[in-house]
């Protein structure tokens, strides 16, 4: 197993451990972000965007300040939120409706979580390192927002 495998099955028991008796889907959003930004290398922002009506809105997070509320289908997060996919993006200055929040930001990771098919929120990762996020990042980050999607559903925090 990778280092960096070993890193994301770590992350993943250490989430189980953090959210599994926790109901409030904010404070486990909390956690998790915490979480993740203080293991992962190289990341410059990461949280929780809630989709609250036709706009995300900013959740708990780790990192400088940042937009309140993101259109849906515009920025990454945008279309994430939108489309239900997964977005990986080496290069945000080339992605076609940018939202530059921190202008320092080059590459980002944005994971849908989803409560029965709907996306609810979105986690957005965010670095300086251009191509910072690669395949093994996004299936261990995926990894983790399904455990967080199954803690919502278990604990009936969020009606569907």
């Amino acid at each position: 197993m990778s280092k960096q495998a070993e890193l994301y099955n770590e992350l993943l028991g250490q989430t189980k451990a953090l959210i599994n008796d926790e109901s409030d889907i904010i404070a486990n959003m909390a956690n998790v972000s915490a979480l993740l930004f203080e293991r992962l290398a190289d990341i410059n922002w990461l949280g929780f965007y809630r989709l609250v009506g036709d706009k995300l809105v900013l959740g708990p997070f780790q990192g400088k300040v940042a937009c309140i509320r993101i259109p849906l289908g515009q920025g990454v997060c945008g279309v994430c939120a939108t489309t239900g996919e997964i977005q990986r993006i080496d290069n945000v200055h080339a992605f076609d409706g940018h939202i530059a929040c921190d202008a320092t930001t080059n590459a980002e990771l944005v994971i849908p979580v989803k409560v029965a098919g709907k996306v609810i929120a979105v986690l957005d990762i965010d670095s300086t390192t251009l191509g910072r996020f690669d395949l093994q990042d996004q299936q261990g980050i995926s990894s983790i927002v399904k455990v967080f999607e199954q803690n919502i559903v278990a604990h009936n925090d969020l009606k569907a």
